[in-house]
């Protein structure tokens, strides 16, 4: 199955992200934006069977998709931050919510994407993986999405935000 994959170690290296996105609609959507911070959680999230974030809000807008990662209801959170607060592994970070958002929708049909060209670091392609492959750090995030990452990465008990050694 054809899906986008991004290798975050190589957008890690970008200052700004300057790639650009066809979404017909809002030409200058940064999609790739969203679908980074949707890989880093899910690659962080440890996807608790109980799940207390999930549990911890009042308002209902967490919720665990089929592969257990969380996914938020944007118009039902009010940032209370009672999920962070509950998450037993600190992984749930404080963030602001912007007016105006910006996905991806993927442009799996059929001209390359433009972000996969305007990509200067070559850390977007759209590519046949059928299976994760953890000996190579590729995972999978949803049905559309996969994500390829270092095992140099690590999680920090004092900081929680992934870096590198």
């Amino acid at each position: 199955m054809k899906r986008l994959l991004i290798d975050l170690e190589k957008c890690d290296d970008c200052k700004e992200c300057v790639v650009k996105c066809s979404y017909l609609y809002h030409p200058q959507n940064n999609g790739i934006t969203s679908l980074r911070e949707l890989a880093t959680f899910a690659l962080v999230c440890h996807r608790c069977e109980e799940a207390p974030c999930v549990n911890s809000c009042y308002h209902l807008a967490l919720k665990k998709d089929d592969t257990g990662v969380l996914k938020r209801a944007k118009m039902l959170c009010t940032s209370c931050k009672t999920c962070s607060i509950a998450c037993p592994f600190g992984v749930i970070f404080n963030d602001f919510l912007p007016y105006l958002d910006s996905n991806c929708d993927y442009c799996l049909g059929g001209e390359v994407p433009l972000c996969i060209p305007s990509c200067p670091l070559g850390a977007l392609v759209v590519t046949e993986v059928e299976q994760e492959d953890i000996s190579q750090g590729i995972y999978f995030v949803s049905d559309s999405l996969a994500v390829k990452y270092s095992k140099k990465w690590f999680l920090d008990d004092k900081v929680l935000y992934l870096k590198k050694k």
